[in-house]
């Protein structure tokens, strides 16, 4: 629990790590067991020095939900998390801070209210059709490659009005790029402006990226909208009559590129490896999507009663989230779980940790979709299930994100079966998000 009055100025318990890097390269080497055996070694409020300075995991939901919510003024995203994705979001609303924040997160906000996301569920359903009309019967594919393609597909029909047919493997190859450049140890420990491989990769993202954006924004500027988030930036102007600079549109536009497919379509592919390795689960699945769909595409009307399918997103999400941790900074000194956190701290919670603790999840490391009743739901602490975080910061894309991964799961599931391939396993890499270090291959049968 948190404290108005410091109890303990010292380090809480923690591992020693190693002279200079600490303990980064135990935790680039093994981010999950890293923060897992902290927890389960430690406790709640977990310690250790790094480079930067202090750092402390906070692994209990009461102590993540007074920094994300009751306290939130006074955490920003920090130097962490703005060395890591600045170089290639800018000032976007995922990293940017104070009034900027507040103004490009409301003008962007209608976006994803009701009466938009009902308009979304058609697109999304398009977009999957057009995929799988291109899968063959017993064919292997890509699997989480597939799902990054048409997940780019949808954020940009739905959020920019745009067909990115003809840059999707430009935007892809960018992305990809900077998330494998972006999980460098170098860029931790050498001054910014040292120009290290990664860091001229991550330059050449950019660069490969801001070209198709640039040209979104043109096209919308000749060519504007009524409802997509481009043209309403161009359109909107401060209490000066001032507009955005459309570099900041550019930060925009590229923050909702990334955060809005990558997330998703990680939680497709550990979804669809979880009941590969579950065909109970799948099996109960589809006779869900049998009695309810009949056949038919899904729609928004029908996820009221896919409350299996909604149940197996919900799991997936719980045991591998796609954003396996979030980072903190306190602006001023606060008092967590009984420790001082000074200013400019690292403040690190992990989802990972959290939705595998026993105390909250019997069986925790199970895949158990039926465990999702309303009654567990109200049972479990506010914060012990946070894939989408917490607080003003949450993300403002989380109800998109829902609607997507149920429409799409349904589609696939209702036309296909899919096998992994012999050997196939689930290693995971944590920069931004826990992703696939390679490709989910999974043999697809139609049904």
């Amino acid at each position: 629990m948190s404290s108005d009055t410091p109890t303990a100025a010292e380090m809480p318990p923690g591992p020693d790590g190693l002279p200079v890097v600490g303990n980064y390269l135990a935790f680039v080497r093994r981010p999950f067991e890293f923060m897992t055996k902290n927890a389960r070694e430690y406790g709640d409020v977990v310690g250790w020095t790094e480079i930067d300075g202090p750092v402390y995991q906070l692994n209990h939901p009461e102590h993540i939900e007074h920094v994300l919510v009751q306290n939130n003024q006074n955490y920003i995203k920090g130097d962490a998390f703005q060395r890591t994705l600045s170089p290639i979001t800018g000032n976007g609303i995922l990293n940017s801070e104070g009034a900027i924040w507040r103004r490009n997160r409301h003008l962007i906000q209608p976006a994803f209210g009701p009466d938009r996301i009902q308009e979304y569920a058609g697109m999304m359903t398009d977009c999957i059709e057009d995929l799988l009309s291109t899968w063959a019967d017993g064919e292997t594919r890509p699997f989480h490659e597939d799902m990054m393609e048409v997940t780019l597909h949808i954020v940009a029909r739905a959020l920019f009005g745009v067909d990115i047919e003809g840059y999707v493997d430009d935007v892809a190859l960018a992305l990809e790029e900077f998330m494998q450049a972006s999980d460098n140890l170098s860029n931790y420990v050498l001054p910014e402006g040292v120009p290290t491989p990664s860091r001229r990769r991550i330059r050449r993202a950019r660069d490969r990226l801001d070209r198709v954006v640039y040209e979104m924004i043109e096209h919308r500027r000749d060519d504007p909208g009524e409802r997509d988030v481009i043209s309403m930036l161009l359109n909107v102007t401060d209490e000066e009559g001032e507009g955005l600079s459309t570099e900041q549109i550019r930060d925009e536009v590229v923050t909702l590129l990334l955060a809005g497919h990558e997330t998703t379509a990680l939680s497709l592919t550990f979804t669809a490896y979880a009941l590969a390795r579950h065909p109970e689960a799948e099996r109960r699945l589809v006779a869900e999507l049998d009695e309810v769909l009949d056949g038919e595409t899904p729609t928004m009307a029908d996820l009221s009663e896919l409350t299996y399918t909604e149940q197996v997103v919900k799991e997936s999400m719980r045991l591998y989230p796609p954003v396996p941790g979030i980072v903190r900074e306190p602006v001023k000194p606060d008092v967590v779980g009984g420790y001082e956190i000074p200013t400019g701290a690292t403040v690190r919670m992990h989802q990972w940790v959290v939705h595998r603790d026993s105390r909250w999840y019997d069986d925790p490391l199970a895949f158990k979709p039926t465990r999702w009743t309303p009654e567990f739901e109200k049972s479990l602490p506010k914060l012990a299930y946070f894939p989408f975080a917490a607080g003003p910061r949450r993300c403002i894309g989380d109800r998109f994100a829902m609607l997507e991964a149920r429409l799409l799961l349904a589609t696939i599931y209702q036309r296909f079966h899919l096998e992994l391939t012999p050997d196939t396993q689930l290693n995971l890499s944590a920069a931004v998000t826990a992703r696939p270090k390679d490709d989910v291959l999974t043999t697809v049968s139609r049904r």
